[in-house]
Parts: structure tokens; C-alpha cells; sequence
């Protein structure tokens, strides 16, 4: 299948893993990527560049197709050194960067200037025209089922990539939601030209998190993700458990006075704790409601074999036969 994206990205398949924290390790990206999609490194997991650098060159090793690497913009006490992960990232021949959270606008020059695609990720259109008017490549737009930030507007995928067809002139991918042949091809159908996956890709083997954490999510049914930090305008969507609950109580209890202080425990520090550890009560932790499709733990190669041969039969079986009457 070749689409606008599987050209720009020099890739087989027009899927990408997106960036995940405590997920998006070298032998996720690097599996991803042998398998004709997209894999993504996710910067910030790695404490410092020297780190992502020495991640990078494990991926590289792994695989000699395109990789990318996720950097995210967010409000921190502690500003990372976006300049160095920018010059690792550089340095070690990656040819995609997947930004997120506050506008990337401070790394488009370095990044442009070697050659760099950009896809930024996206919860509305009015971000998404934003990111292609500071020169991003593509975008990534996330509708409101997606795991993780979902933005504060609420506008589910088949409202958003319609929309975002109308508007944009630079390619798009759909992201939230998708887990299976059936999400490209109506992804494909709303205009988009690929898709990103996020909560499907950690329930892989070769995803580098503990069991606990794949089990999950195929235990898991669509209901089963709870919103929190709505009122802190901060709103990330979590798989339910027993911290999630204590840090909806506290929401409800302390109403807008809730400051972030207040779910400082439920949130702060927990990731490495469940996704390396298995702890899966302790904190919150992004989960989409697409967890709802998702029953097995294949290979990634499995899997995005399994989506594009689903994804032929649909189009040139299923919807050419009604075409056809």
C-alpha cells in the first residue's frame, strides 16, 4: 500500500508506533520498523542525549530501516536539554521526529536544516494548521478515544478527520482508536494517509514492558479508561484501577480548588514502577479506549502483516462487492 506517508517516511506499511513513555525503547522501534511501519524512540524516556544517543545506536544495530524519535514539549520545572537530544538525534541518522505537546517551533530550523521529517501530534485542527504553518512535514491527529492527552475539545475521530481533511494541505495520519485493519481503512477513507498506534504496539512481544501491563490491556473492554486532570485542564486517559480511583476521588472531593500537588502520588514517578516492574495498581497510567479491540499479543510483525493483508480484503473484497452490488 503506498500513500502519501509510506513516501515521505520511506516506508513499506502506513503505520507508526507512537511514542510512548517507559515504551518506546530500541527493540520496540527497531521491531516496528523491520516490519514495514514506523518505529519511534521516546526521547524523554531516556534521562539525558548521551542516553538517547546510546539508545539510538542500539535501534540502528537492530535494523537498517528508517527510525524516528519521539520529543515532547511540556511545562516542567526542570527544562530537558532539547538542544542536546536535537543534536543526538541528528548525530545518529534519524531520518523522522514525532513532536508533541507544546509547539516545536525552537528545533524546526536545527531539524529542517538535517534534513529531518516532522510529524507533530495534534488533539485539533486549529493545532494541526498551526503545526503546518511553522513547516511541520505531517501531523498526527489524535481523536478523543486516544490513550493518553486527548486535549480539552472532546472531538472524536470520526468528527476530527474529516475536519482535518478539509483544512490541511500536509499529509495526516490518524492516531486513537486504531488497532486493526478496520481502523486503516476507515482512517484511509476519512482522509487520512496512515495510522499511528500506540496502546495496540504495547501489547506485542517484543514491547519492553512486563507482562502485567500486555495482560491488561487485553483483559481490558472499552469501558474500562477513566479521564483525569480534567480539571486542571491537563486530561490524559488512563486504565482504571485502584490509584486512578483514589485520584478521582480527590477530584471530586476538592472540585476546582485541586491543584497538582494533590495527585502528585497517583501520577509522579510511576511509570518505570508499572511498566518495568508490573505494579499495576500503583499509579495512572495512558491506555486508550481502543483497548477494547485488542485480545492477543502477537509479534509486531505479526500484527502489521496481519493488518495490511485484513486491510486488502476489505477494500478489494468486502467494499468493491458493494460497489458492485
Amino acid at each position: 500500500m503506498r500513500t502519501k506517508i509510506t513516501e515521505l517516511f520511506n516506508i513499506e506499511h502506513p503505520i507508526i508506533q507512537g511514542g510512548m513513555h517507559y515504551v518506546g525503547f530500541a527493540e520496540l522501534a527497531a521491531a516496528v520498523s523491520e516490519a514495514g511501519g514506523l518505529g519511534i524512540i521516546t526521547g524523554l524516556t531516556q534521562r539525558t542525549p548521551e542516553a538517547l544517543a546510546q539508545e539510538i545506536a542500539k535501534a540502528r544495530a537492530l535494523t537498517s530501516k528508517p527510525i524516528g524519535v519521539n520529543l515532547t514539549f511540556l511545562p516542567s520545572i526542570n527544562t530537558p536539554d532539547y538542544p542536546g537530544y536535537v543534536k543526538a538525534i541528528i548525530e545518529g541518522g534519524v531520518t523522522v521526529v514525532e513532536t508533541a505537546g507544546r509547539n516545536p517551533v525552537q528545533v524546526m530550523p536545527a531539524l529542517k536544516e538535517a534534513g529531518i521529517k516532522v510529524i507533530h501530534k495534534c488533539t485539533s485542527v486549529r493545532h494541526a494548521l498551526k503545526a503546518q504553518e511553522i513547516g511541520c512535514d505531517a501531523v498526527s491527529v489524535d481523536g478523543f478515544e486516544c490513550g493518553g492527552h486527548p486535549g480539552e475539545d472532546d472531538i472524536p475521530n470520526m468528527i476530527l478527520l474529516p475536519r482535518a481533511a478539509d483544512e490541511l494541505e500536509i499529509p495526516f495520519v490518524a492516531s486513537g482508536g486504531q488497532a486493526d485493519a478496520r481502523s486503516l481503512v476507515a482512517s484511509l477513507s476519512m482522509g487520512a494517509e496512515g495510522i499511528n498506534m500506540g496502546t495496540r504496539f504495547i501489547a506485542t512481544k517484543e514491547a519492553p514492558v512486563h507482562e502485567n501491563v500486555k495482560q491488561a490491556i487485553v483483559n481490558a473492554s472499552e469501558l474500562d479508561t477513566r479521564l483525569i486532570m480534567r480539571p486542571l485542564r491537563n486530561t490524559e486517559r488512563v486504565l482504571n484501577n485502584e490509584a486512578v480511583e483514589r485520584l478521582i476521588a480527590k477530584e471530586k472531593a476538592l472540585g476546582d480548588s485541586i491543584k497538582f500537588e494533590d495527585i502528585h502520588g497517583e501520577v509522579v514517578g510511576v511509570y518505570p514502577k508499572i511498566m518495568l516492574e508490573g505494579d499495576m495498581e500503583i499509579g495512572a497510567w495512558s491506555c486508550g479506549m481502543v483497548a477494547g479491540l485488542i485480545h492477543d499479543v502477537p509479534t509486531c510483525k505479526e500484527l502489521i502483516d496481519r493488518i495490511m493483508a485484513e486491510a486488502d480484503a476489505i477494500i478489494s473484497q468486502r467494499l468493491a462487492g458493494i460497489l458492485r452490488g
